[in-house]
């Protein structure tokens, strides 16, 4: 059934040169699933993604999150939550560290097929603060390919590992790749595993209209959390949708 929210998303996006597709219509058009109007074959659009050189929250009255998880994926955690958005038909964004797409392809491969979004997260997951511009140029550059490599889309935008990056960065990376940076409104603070009821919480009772809620799926009590996580955030009259869904929607 589609929502009045979705719909006046779908006028929104329309706007803008993006659409709301169906997984079908996605696959039939050959466009990248979970990437709204956009075809992985080519290049990123002329100006990247969004306005901002980087995002923690969209500015937006509209009742819609962006549910992201760093780090993955991993080999057992990641299909289990798979199964639980497949369930609830919520499309999630994935910031996958290089090493990790490399090592599962497969997984990837599902990710994409199942209409959920990629972001570059780095091959090496070190502090971009700490490193110099060639550094993460050539890091950015390596986990692009291998993204490519595994499911055969390229990332529309970075997070910067322990959200760590000054706003000279930001800039540069904008104007180089495209990549606005992407941060959080909501961080539950489950990788110091405080248990899984306590993530739920701090997720449902965090989600505000336009922002962008941070997890990992690297941590098995995050992936026990997600079920009450989710549903609960859906009671709420919460809409699911992709970062650059979300960025689609600002203003």
């Amino acid at each position: 059934m589609t929502t009045s929210c979705q719909t006046s998303a779908e006028s929104k996006l329309a706007k803008r040169g993006e659409v709301f597709m169906s997984k079908d219509k996605r696959n039939a058009a050959g466009e990248g699933v979970g990437q709204p109007g956009w075809n992985p074959g080519s290049s990123l659009p002329r100006g990247g993604v969004g306005r901002m050189t980087s995002y923690s929250k969209v500015s937006t009255t509209m009742p819609v999150v962006a549910m992201t998880f760093d780090d993955g994926p991993h080999p057992t955690n990641t299909p289990r939550l798979l199964d639980m958005l497949k369930q609830r038909n919520i499309k999630a964004t994935f910031f996958v560290v290089g090493s990790n797409a490399r090592r599962y392809p497969s997984i990837m491969r599902r990710i994409v097929a199942e209409g959920h979004e990629i972001g570059n997260h780095t091959v090496s997951h070190g502090k971009m603060t700490s490193m110099s511009q060639s550094q993460i140029r050539s890091d950015l550059n390596n986990a692009n390919q291998i993204i490519r490599t595994a499911c055969g889309v390229t990332p529309r935008t970075v997070r910067p590992p322990y959200g760590a990056i000054t706003s000279v960065q930001k800039t540069w990376i904008k104007a180089e790749f495209g990549f606005p940076s992407i941060l959080w409104s909501v961080d539950p603070e489950d990788w110091k595993k405080p248990g899984s009821s306590v993530v739920a919480s701090r997720l449902i009772n965090g989600a505000k209209p336009g922002g962008i809620l941070l997890a990992h799926d690297i941590h098995a009590p995050t992936i026990d959390a997600m079920p009450r996580a989710l549903d609960g955030i859906k009671a709420k009259g919460y809409q699911f949708v992709t970062v650059t869904q979300l960025i689609g929607l600002e203003g």
